[in-house]
């Protein structure tokens, strides 16, 4: 099989094909990202997905949002159960195809039901935690803590001025798709909103330890490369195209 060049990078979404599977609102993101060798990063990802680089290196990200307005299979969004703060730990991935995508590590949410749900649907390595998101003027404080295995994430950060031109910023959060791993197939999952209004960020405070707990051990010991925030994009899930392996 040849393997084609990765698609270009573009802050615009490809549209979907056919009817969305999924939608949900994503707000209050922050983006921490650390450089990594590709090699490293490449035990980690499915059969069929090498490590996509930026200057000469992948890299590690760590996200906590507020997850809402969920909705599955043209369901009307859930207050309660379709509604929580998510972390996840991702990494970044091309496939054969060329197609760019994320390969999601671990995803922290607090609410059981969609946990089990994600992991059915999507076969996403969800983890039930508690988690909680809180503002004080232009500081925002995420905080996450698993219910098995104590595992958790703090993290404080000042939001900063807005984000002009800036290709690594799209290249970390300018993603149309994500990469699973069900039924021994590697499948990618497609996904469209918006572009990402994105500002620069301080990280005020970090004490996490669902890094190394996804296999990358030492990393939150040094400063992340890169600190981004979002107030957030209303996305739309396509259904999985199976690679062919």
């Amino acid at each position: 099989m040849t393997v084609r060049m990765p698609e270009p990078i573009s802050r615009t979404a490809p549209p979907l094909a056919g009817r969305a599977l999924a939608r949900q609102r994503w707000s209050d993101l922050t983006f921490l990202h650390w450089r990594v060798e590709p090699s490293l990063v490449a035990p980690h990802l499915p059969p069929g997905v090498r490590p996509d680089e930026f200057d000469g290196s992948t890299w590690v990200g760590l996200i906590p949002f507020l997850l809402d307005r969920a909705t599955l299979l043209g369901s009307p969004p859930v207050p309660y159960l379709g509604s929580f703060v998510e972390v996840n730990v991702r990494l970044y991935g091309v496939d054969e195809e060329g197609r760019r995508g994320v390969v999601f590590r671990s995803l922290e949410a607090s609410r059981l039901v969609a946990v089990l749900a994600a992991r059915a649907v999507f076969g996403l390595p969800y983890v039930w935690a508690s988690t909680s998101l809180a503002w004080q003027g232009d500081v925002v404080r995420y905080r996450s803590r698993r219910h098995v295995g104590g595992a958790g994430s703090a993290a404080t950060v000042r939001v900063g001025a807005e984000v002009e031109a800036d290709p690594l910023a799209d290249f970390l959060t300018a993603r149309w798709g994500m990469f699973t791993r069900r039924h021994r197939r590697t499948r990618f999952v497609p996904n469209e909103h918006e572009p990402w209004p994105l500002r620069r960020a301080e990280l005020l405070e970090l004490d996490d330890g669902l890094l190394a707990a996804a296999g990358f051990p030492g990393l939150v010991d040094r400063a992340p490369d890169s600190v981004l925030f979002s107030r957030g994009v209303s996305t739309r899930f396509g259904r999985p195209v199976a690679e062919g392996r």
